[in-house]
């Protein structure tokens, strides 16, 4: 754990996140005009509900690996504008979906769209997003890139039904885990850069190693994110700290929890998943499980095992800032752990 939180530190400390929205700023100002753009609608409610989540703000993270990816390769024509956009519209459209799923009244620090709209139309603007996302893709005529953002949007979908079929699943293994994060998280960050490398016209080994990138790099920030629901505050997640518990979610910290557990401490945690009335102090006696075999600390190492992965997956690219870069985002999205 140490030398992995060293670097960790190093990543942090060379700003490798802040570096990416600078190297990306040009890029991404056209992608956020076209989003503004393509959230427009006859109907008033559409861009209300739309605008209303995308002002949000939020790390555009996935949008942003887009265009660096094209930037990487330096032959990108445009469409990787078309592509980031559409990345983040997906994305959205995700959020919406999910928090209706899942009964959340927070989103990104504020009261979710359904707790203002309801469900029916946060489900129905979701859709809307979906439409424009593969419309933009349409626009720029590269079909293999379409491929990609469908097939990503199926699997995303199956992510979500096994997830909801795995709720307060107490037979759910640390394997199970991995093929719901896989597909609801990993497979849009790998849609993301892969389909940025296409724009920039990588080759086919350059498309495979972002491929690879990008789906390493989402199982990291996916585990990142499933302990911070147990360390974080609910200013910094945008959510309340222990909704992943509440809502049943068989996350990584759970699933290890229950394998070491003593039958009174497995009690424990079965009282409390799954149950939205949950207290804090509720909370508390299950982190403390959590931290008495390490769950959380366990999830982090295997956080950075995907993170290295993702570095390595770029090591037969040519040297360049932007590799050196995207290497240094992977590190450094576990440090948000710390």
């Amino acid at each position: 754990m140490a030398s992995a939180a060293v670097a960790a530190n190093e990543a942090t400390g060379a700003g490798a996140l802040d570096r990416l929205v600078e190297a990306t700023r040009p890029g991404m100002d056209r992608v956020n005009a076209m989003i503004l753009s393509k959230a427009e609608s006859h109907v008033d409610l559409v861009p209300e509900i739309a605008r209303y989540l995308i002002d949000a703000g939020g790390k555009r993270l996935r949008p942003m690996l887009t265009i660096a990816a094209a930037m990487l390769f330096g032959r990108a024509a445009g469409s990787e504008i078309n592509f980031a956009a559409a990345v983040e519209f997906m994305h959205n459209a995700t959020l919406l979906h999910d928090d209706v799923v899942d009964e959340s009244d927070m989103r990104r620090g504020r009261a979710a769209a359904r707790m203002i709209w309801g469900n029916q139309a946060s489900v129905l603007v979701g859709d809307f997003l979906l439409g424009q996302a593969f419309t933009m893709m349409v626009d720029t005529g590269h079909i293999e890139a379409l491929k990609v953002i469908s097939k990503a949007a199926t699997v995303i979908a199956e992510g979500e039904v096994f997830q909801l079929a795995k709720a307060r699943d107490l037979t759910t293994t640390a394997a199970d885990y991995d093929t719901v994060i896989g597909a609801k998280t990993a497979t849009l960050f790998e849609a993301a850069t892969e389909v940025g490398a296409m724009a920039g016209g990588a080759d086919a080994a350059g498309r495979r190693a972002l491929r690879d990138y990008g789906r390493e790099l989402g199982f990291a920030f996916q585990l990142v994110d499933d302990v911070l629901d147990y360390r974080g505050e609910a200013g910094t997640l945008g959510k309340n700290t222990g909704d992943d518990l509440r809502e049943g979610k068989m996350t990584l910290p759970v699933i290890l929890a229950l394998e070491n557990a003593t039958p009174a401490e497995r009690e424990t945690i079965v009282a409390v998943l799954g149950q939205p009335g949950a207290g804090e102090g509720d909370l508390r006696q299950v982190v403390a499980i959590f931290e008495r075999y390490d769950t959380l600390g366990r999830s982090i190492e295997r956080a950075f095992s995907h993170a290295r992965r993702a570095r390595e997956a770029l090591k037969g690219l040519p040297p360049s800032e932007m590799k050196t870069l995207l290497g240094d985002v992977a590190e450094v999205t576990v440090a948000r752990a710390y």
